[in-house]
């Protein structure tokens, strides 16, 4: 991506949520990310996320990160667009990461500040300051989970900025949704942050879906997607049912730790978490095993297991 105007054309579509698979010592291994990057590019995802939440970024140095961010535009090049995390607690390393990701043309996602009883103007002030660092702009995550819950009205405010690309929308309540979706929808691009709940936020006019899941089921979620998109709603829900057992296993053990023994699971390259988590224990792998021999054996799937 080159600049802002670029940025806004290609941001759509289904995105991957890459994780970073850990070597049992703890180095990254970036053959194995490299394939993961190949695996879903091939497939035909609209696009591939670094370095997020579920990437394990908060357990990374920034040098590992920036090396990350490095290792991934070089395998992606400019075949896909490709959003590049560069939330931290501390404000000089979100500058450093978020221009970097501009250098190296991906879209830097930037949380809101990692600050106690900030206020929305002092959350605007930031946003504006982050946002001119990037050439290709910025795409704001609204990440409930690790920090504030922006509103719609704030979220309607740094619409406003000219280097916003678009939002990454975690809070998923319908009320936000439907707020966010006729507000701003049409000014910046609208992705939904969740695997569990797309359907909605899609129909509602996002004009797109980031997706962990997707690591361990590329081509079930690829197929959910693309009925969605094509206006088959039926499908998409028939679909999007097939692997709510996994998901429920997810939201019980972990989203990483789940996504990865999966993938392992598959013979994909999910590898190990990074401390603070831990892997999963052998009678919940088991489990997981369970859930994917029954989507293997679904006909409307195209899941297969290693050998």
């Amino acid at each position: 991506m080159k600049d802002i105007s670029e940025t806004r054309a290609r941001l759509k579509g289904i995105f991957n949520i890459t994780v970073t698979p850990f070597t049992a010592n703890g180095d990254i291994d970036k053959a194995g990310f490299a394939r993961s990057i190949e695996r879903v590019i091939g497939l035909g995802y609209d696009g591939i996320l670094i370095g997020g939440t579920y990437g394990e970024f908060p357990a990374m140095s920034t040098e590992e990160r920036a090396d990350l961010f490095r290792h991934a535009m070089n395998v992606a090049g400019d075949r896909v667009p490709v959003m590049l995390c560069s939330a931290h607690s501390d404000i000089r390393v979100v500058n450093d990461l978020t221009r970097l990701a501009g250098e190296l043309g991906g879209l830097p996602m930037v949380t809101p500040p990692y600050v106690s009883e900030v206020t929305d103007g002092q959350i605007v002030s930031f946003f504006r300051d982050m946002a001119p660092l990037s050439k290709t702009g910025i795409l704001v995550y609204n990440a409930p989970g690790i920090g504030i819950t922006l509103s719609p009205s704030i979220l309607e405010q740094l619409a406003d900025i000219d280097n916003v690309a678009g939002v990454k929308q975690g809070d998923l309540t319908p009320t936000a949704i439907d707020q966010i979706a006729n507000r701003i929808g049409g000014r910046i691009r609208l992705f939904c942050a969740s695997d569990l709940a797309f359907l909605g936020p899609m129909m509602a006019g996002f004009d797109g879906i980031s997706s962990t899941n997707s690591c361990a089921l590329p081509e079930l979620i690829l197929d959910t997607y693309r009925a969605l998109e094509q206006g088959d709603a039926a499908t998409a829900r028939d679909l999007h049912r097939i692997w709510y057992s996994f998901r429920a296993l997810a939201r019980k053990h972990g989203q990483p730790q789940t996504t990865k023994a999966a993938m392992n699971l598959r013979g994909f390259d999910g590898g190990s978490v990074r401390a603070p988590l831990r892997n999963l224990e052998k009678p919940v792998i088991e489990e997981i095993a369970k859930v994917l021999e029954t989507l293997r054996g679904d006909t409307r799937t195209q899941v297969t297991l290693a050998a």
